[in-house]
């Protein structure tokens, strides 16, 4: 797939180009925080695959992981390569004996957590991975055979903005990209669709033509409003196209 190269990074950023952006402390980011619907929405997605033991990959400060924790998981260690967020993780959830910080990557650590997970949960993290199949190699040793891969991803590379660049986003994905990483990676795949066609407009308009950056104010609205209905739609209708795209896919048994 192409892959649009990538300014310097901005100050903050990591300089590991497996995850180049780990270390971002933007307002951009923070703006994200105010959404609730959001990443209930996903979790809700992903519950079908969400049991046992299951990995929670990229967890910053884990935002995400408490919606994981809610879900009927026996436990979630929360892969974290910055040493600092790795800190303000770990201080988190020091008091949850389900989840279990872990400070590297899992390309590093693959062979130490072999065929440990029955689901490895990527989200929005994998458009900041430079090599997303040798990430997906190492993830598909770390799964249990039967365990899945969850992925959810920026969508559409002609919506690669400024934006996308400033975050550290190596690439946006195509429905045929996502499958074709999937299997390549040796993963069977149960679901490849994209999400969020509502948010489409508004974030081309936005980080496209007028360049525009995040507020909790725009995020916080699109949450409470735009989410709900978009979310709504997509449970009966699937959709051409979307903002986002969701990726299921399958470690194969043993024959």
């Amino acid at each position: 797939m192409n892959t649009p190269e990538l300014a310097d990074p901005p100050l903050g950023f990591s300089a590991d180009s497996r995850f180049g952006s780990f270390e971002y402390e933007g307002a951009d980011l923070e703006a994200m925080g105010v959404a609730e619907n959001y990443p209930k929405w996903i979790v809700e997605e992903f519950s079908p695959y969400l049991r046992g033991k299951i990995a929670d990959v990229g967890a910053g400060s884990g935002n995400f992981s408490k919606y994981l924790l809610n879900a009927d998981v026996e436990s979630i260690h929360a892969f974290e390569p910055c040493s600092r967020m790795h800190g303000l993780l770990s201080k988190r959830y020091e008091q949850e004996s389900r989840l279990e910080a872990v400070n590297g990557y899992v390309t590093d650590l693959a062979g130490e957590f072999e065929a440990k997970f029955d689901a490895v949960v990527y989200n929005n993290v994998m458009e900041h991975v430079a090599d997303d199949e040798a990430e997906l190699k190492a993830v598909y040793r770390m799964l249990k055979p039967g365990g899945c891969v969850l992925i959810y991803v920026p969508a559409l590379q002609w919506l690669y903005s400024d934006f996308d660049r400033s975050l550290g986003h190596y690439r946006r994905y195509e429905k045929a990209s996502g499958a074709e990483l999937l299997l390549k990676t040796g993963f069977a795949v149960e679901t490849v669709k994209y999400a969020d066609v509502l948010g489409v407009l508004p974030w081309f308009l936005c980080m496209k033509v007028f360049r525009s950056k995040l507020s909790k104010g725009s995020v916080g609205l699109y949450d409470r409003v735009g989410v709900p209905v978009t979310r709504m739609i997509e449970k009966f209708v699937p959709m051409p196209l979307g903002k986002n795209l969701l990726m299921v896919g399958r470690k194969a048994w043993p024959n």
